[in-house]
């Protein structure tokens, strides 16, 4: 029997304080969606931010290790997703393949907007003109307590300038990403990061199960 078509690719971001948890299930995610997307011929496209270039890699290494003035801070993170967007995310799309992003906007707004208090019209103006047009289809957002993501981190290894900020400065961040998911409910998921592993990647799964019987039904 001939598979009904999935036409566009979908563009999905995974976000969150560091300790959250995202990281830990966004490998998972990607792997198990390509596998159910192999049968309708589509793949999946697993990239991060900042990063997913060859430029993004090094803007990277200086953004996350780099003490610099907070504008361009900014201003380097859409230069990294402007490059990122050119290379990969629209050409995948375009194809019809799924891209998992590692990050994306959501994450200026809650660090450089939340955390470091850059003012939040700035970073609109930066967003309207690197992406326009372009919003993620699905952002899975992993929320926990400050405290706890702290606690998480203190085990991980050698921290990054953000990693190194202080539980407030997290508070700030989170309290961002979950004003905009707020604003924006029909594009966020909100996931309990204290959730079991088993528990997080049963709602993950069922999630992407809603998403392609929507793809197929829309073609």
């Amino acid at each position: 029997m001939q598979l009904p078509a999935i036409k566009r690719g979908k563009f999905i971001t995974f976000e969150g304080i560091d300790g959250a948890g995202k990281s830990t299930h966004v490998a998972w995610f990607a792997e198990l969606l390509g596998e159910r997307l192999k049968p309708f011929g589509h793949q999946v496209v697993l990239t991060r931010e900042p990063g997913g270039t060859v430029l993004g890699e090094s803007l990277r290494e200086l953004l996350l290790h780099q003490t610099m003035h907070l504008e361009t801070e900014a201003l380097l993170m859409f230069a990294a997703r402007r490059e990122h967007l050119a290379q990969v995310i629209t050409p995948a799309l375009s194809k019809g393949d799924w891209v998992i992003s590692d990050r994306f906007t959501d994450a200026s707004f809650a660090y450089q907007g939340g955390g470091r208090g850059l003012p939040i019209e700035k970073l609109n103006q930066l967003e309207q003109w690197v992406h326009p047009e372009l919003q993620p289809d699905l952002t899975l957002l992993f929320d926990l307590p400050t405290e706890t993501a702290r606690q998480r981190l203190s085990n991980a290894r050698s921290p990054d300038k953000f990693e190194r900020e202080d539980g407030d400065f997290f508070e700030k961040v989170r309290n961002e990403y979950l004003r905009r998911a707020e604003q924006s409910p029909q594009r966020f998921l909100v996931i309990d990061g204290a959730l079991s592993i088993a528990s997080i990647r049963e709602i993950l799964s069922d999630k992407i199960a809603n998403l392609l019987d929507q793809s197929i039904a829309n073609g």
